[in-house]
């Protein structure tokens, strides 16, 4: 039997550092990573929101009724609050120029905070069920490849050498790890908390699925609209048989 412990760290691991991966393409080929994002976007689009709506949510008001409903909406309303008054949870190559302005550490501030959530995402849907937690943290990957694309951008931009962006999101996305262990030492034995975290976290993932990722979609030139529309389908048809393939299904 595996170890929960080693395997939500192993899935932290997998929904954040693995996700440097994009990253690490920018560094080595520019012109290739430009290309994946706009094919990783819209397919992230369609995951965001079908782990939110098709996965966290209905575990969320398994656990704790229509309340979830509202911790939804309030993930929604508070993540809406701190991208316009702190920093931003997520941004893409279009928005260099007024990326450049904005001051870094609050950027990879915001990145760090969205690690953190990523990871708290991860353990409360292991902890529920580990086929469950597997696949929110594929969802925190395939999100996170294009993010990172971004955020390299943006810091080596801004004049930062390549060792220094890379590892200042490596210990950005590091922050999933602690995110995770808290859940795990801390309310792991809390069902009703699980169910509000599992809540929170659809709010946070329908948000940037929404608010940043579509808008990016519609914006992206270079691929016809019919195939970010198949892309976005398809990222939502991955998790929908993902979870018919459940052992909970």
């Amino acid at each position: 039997m595996t170890n929960p412990l080693v395997a939500i760290l192993a899935l932290a691991f997998l929904g954040s550092i693995a996700g440097l991966i994009g990253g690490v393409v920018f560094l080595l080929k520019e012109n290739w990573a430009k290309s994946l994002s706009k094919f990783a976007v819209p397919f992230a689009a369609g995951v965001l929101l079908s782990v939110s709506l098709l996965q966290l949510l209905p575990e969320a008001v398994d656990e704790i009724g229509e309340a979830g409903f509202r911790y939804v909406l309030l993930a929604l309303l508070f993540s809406f609050f701190f991208e316009q008054f702190f920093a931003h949870l997520h941004h893409h190559e279009h928005r260099h120029d007024t990326m450049r302005k904005a001051s870094v550490p609050l950027i990879l501030f915001g990145d760090t905070i969205h690690n953190f959530i990523d990871g708290v995402a991860i353990a409360a849907a292991y902890l529920t069920d580990p086929f469950f937690g597997l696949v929110v943290a594929l969802a925190a990957f395939l999100h996170e490849t294009p993010h990172e694309i971004a955020d390299f951008g943006v810091l080596m931009s801004a004049g930062w050498s390549r060792r220094k962006t890379f590892l200042s999101n490596l210990f950005s996305a590091s922050a999933t790890f602690p995110g995770a262990l808290f859940v795990f030492y801390v309310i792991r034995d809390a069902q009703e908390t699980i169910g509000i975290l599992l809540a929170i976290s659809a709010g946070v993932f329908l948000y940037l699925g929404a608010s940043d990722f579509l808008p990016e979609v519609g914006e992206e030139e270079g691929i016809s609209a019919w195939k970010k529309f198949a892309l976005l389908v398809a990222g939502v048809l991955i998790i929908y048989l993902l979870g018919l393939v459940s052992p909970e299904a």
